[in-house]
């Protein structure tokens, strides 16, 4: 099951686009202030809420979601956070803290594996005052690793509750299941090039109360992502800076249909593919990278094998009409990644199984 005009897209992004949705984004260019557009602006933070499953804030931005990952630290830390690494991107949100002049540490473990509740519970009683945040990734897409985000915000409130919890959910927004409220998390944000299956220019994020209480008290918030001015610049639909407005529209719709598919209806889907993709593997001499299946994610499967094999299969993927990437970073010549998150129906995975398989 391919497509005609273009190779089908299973790298960890940008993700396959369908044609109805580049089709919205086609349409003629309208001004961003005019009054369908700031109407658009207000519904789309209203589906966006019900996509992180708050009922406090959620905007979007014109920037990819490091914007927001930076200006998380911007925003919500004035000197001293705690990262929990365990992949390149993670590792990254660590690096960024520095860039931005923070003092920030990190409780790291081994590439493949997901952090215990118990170890920060540890590393938050040893610690001689409060981190002003606790930066999870619940999806490291470097290694599909899905984070325990859940029980880790338990944690952090339980014992040191004036502690934002900070999540990057870059690829497991709509795909894998995240409960902003429920959880009690203080922002998590994506792009819309991964389980969103839009292009990438927007970034989505929600925010909570104290959040948005915490960064009025930190300076040097800069001005595109300050969220303390987020709440009335979107209650208008005027964003502080012009916005893709055909991408807009498209994100609108997306949420539509995501709202008619159910977010439970997604989250399912996108376990059956991850099931259909390790199947793959462990019948074909791949074994997932990820070795505790609690925690292999839902929308990005990380699978072992090495070269020439992992050439072979890339190209073989090729040939049939199909994009796959090789893993990421020191895991680039030992495994690969399938990329299931999206809108990818059941049968189009199958059909790129088989092309590996032959």
């Amino acid at each position: 099951m391919t497509a005609a005009d273009h190779p089908i897209l299973f790298i960890p992004g940008p993700v396959e686009v369908d044609e109805e949705l580049r089709r919205i984004m086609a349409m003629p260019l309208v001004g961003h202030r005019s009054g369908p557009v700031k109407d658009l602006a207000v519904r789309v933070c209203e589906r966006l809420k019900a996509l992180y499953r708050t009922e406090a804030h959620a905007f979007f931005e014109n920037a990819p979601a490091t914007a927001v990952m930076e200006a998380a630290l911007r925003n919500l830390v004035r000197q001293r956070s705690l990262h929990l690494t365990c992949g390149a991107f993670s590792e990254r949100w660590h690096a960024i803290a520095a860039a931005c002049g923070r003092s920030p540490e990190a409780i790291a473990v081994d590439w493949g594996r997901a952090h215990a509740p118990d170890a920060l519970r540890t590393a938050l009683r040893a610690a001689e005052e409060p981190f002003e945040a606790v930066c999870i990734t619940h999806c490291e897409t470097s290694t599909g690793v899905l984070a325990p985000v859940e029980d880790l915000a338990r944690v952090v409130h339980d014992e040191s509750p004036d502690t934002l919890v900070l999540v990057d959910a870059v690829t497991s927004v709509g795909g894998a299941r995240l409960e902003f409220d429920a959880w009690g998390i203080d922002l998590a944000f994506a792009g819309t090039q991964k389980c969103l299956a839009l292009p990438p220019g927007l970034v989505t994020f929600a925010l909570s109360e104290r959040a948005i209480a915490k960064a009025a008290s930190v300076p040097g918030r800069g001005f595109l992502l300050d969220f303390t001015l987020a709440p009335a610049r979107f209650a208008k639909g005027e964003t502080p800076a012009t916005p893709c407005v055909p991408l807009l529209y498209a994100l609108d719709h997306q949420l539509e249909r995501i709202e008619r598919e159910t977010l439970e209806g997604r989250w399912a889907r996108h376990l059956a593919l991850r099931d259909r993709s390790i199947a793959w593997g462990e019948a074909h001499g791949c074994p997932a990278f990820v070795e505790d299946p609690e925690r292999r994610s839902p929308t990005v499967t990380t699978l072992c094998c090495e070269e020439p094999r992992l050439d072979a299969l890339i190209a073989a993927a090729k040939a049939a009409g199909f994009t796959l990437g090789k893993g990421y970073g020191k895991l680039k010549a030992t495994t690969f990644r399938i990329r299931h998150m999206g809108d990818h129906p059941p049968e189009r995975l199958d059909a790129l199984l088989r092309a590996l398989s032959a």
